[in-house]
């Protein structure tokens, strides 16, 4: 069995191939897929085979996909051109004969407000309407979305947000990751949606109050409205497109659209998922 990874060059794709390995799956019958092949050298000292993809290059897809039994399809992180990226890897999949496509989407496609889903949804309907046996992996926040903020937090004093007092259930990439490898080596996957987010969902008030325990220092939590928080985000660099984005994304926390209650990726990593302190105190250690 040959399973193909892609976007492995980046870091959640990168966990997927290791937490394989792990599971005691041949390097031989891993795929490491992406554009900076250069970042997985050390893959294929391992013997895991690298191939150089790019989700707007069609040919680089099908060759990599040639053979394959399984491909995980990790969402592109153009925004804008996400769905045409998309469908080029669903096209190369179905031509090249596999036999089920792990998608990474968010939580709660289909039923979420948020600007952030509509290429995921797009991508779903896509992958329905392509033939290909599939399966959702309808991943919810990023921990590391905060923890890897930890510095400036702990510099301002605070946490900045407009999720008011809206629950996230966010989780590790390497819990997501975990769970991945599970659904690629379980049988009879096709058809099935996980929605995965952490074990205790908490709000951007207590994540402020962990940050500040960690850290042994007063930090708050800063509710500003979603236009004024997008105003931060542009004056911190980001561009004004993927301000509003994640700004969107913090008033969908607060209407409780990335609030995941299924449990599915405890189960499938066979354990709690890593909490939003482990995550804190773990990142105020590096």
């Amino acid at each position: 069995m040959t399973i193909v990874i892609t976007g492995a060059t980046g870091q959640l794709g990168r966990l997927v191939v290791e937490a394989l390995l792990d599971q005691n799956v041949p390097a031989g019958h891993i795929v490491a897929a992406g554009r900076d092949i250069a970042k997985v050298a050390d893959l294929a000292d391992r013997g895991v085979q690298v191939k150089k993809v790019d989700y707007s290059d069609p040919d680089s897809l099908r060759q990599a996909f040639a053979g394959a039994e399984k491909v995980l399809l990790i969402s592109g992180s153009e925004v804008g051109r996400r769905l045409e990226q998309h469908r080029n890897a669903i096209a190369a999949a179905k031509d090249a004969g596999v036999g089920l496509i792990a998608y990474t989407s968010i939580a709660n496609a289909g039923s979420t407000g948020l600007q952030l889903a509509a290429e995921h949804e797009a991508t779903e309907l896509a992958l329905e309407e392509s033939g290909v046996p599939f399966t959702l992996l309808r991943n919810g926040w990023y921990l590391e979305n905060y923890t890897d903020q930890l510095g400036s937090y702990v510099q301002h004093g605070a946490v900045l947000g407009s999720a008011g007092e809206g629950r996230v259930s966010a989780a590790t990439r390497a819990d997501y990751a975990r769970a991945a490898a599970s659904v690629l080596l379980l049988e009879g996957q096709a058809g099935t949606v996980y929605e995965l987010g952490g074990d205790v969902p908490f709000t951007l008030r207590e994540l402020a109050e962990e940050v500040s325990s960690a850290a042994g220092q007063p930090v708050t939590y800063q509710d500003l409205p979603e236009e004024q928080y997008a105003e931060v985000l542009v004056g911190v660099g980001l561009p004004e497109a993927y301000a509003a984005i994640l700004a969107d994304s913090d008033r969908g926390i607060a209407r409780g659209e990335l609030l995941v209650t299924s449990g599915d990726l405890s189960r499938l990593i066979g354990r709690p998922t890593t909490s939003l302190r482990e995550a804190v105190l773990a990142a105020t250690r590096r």
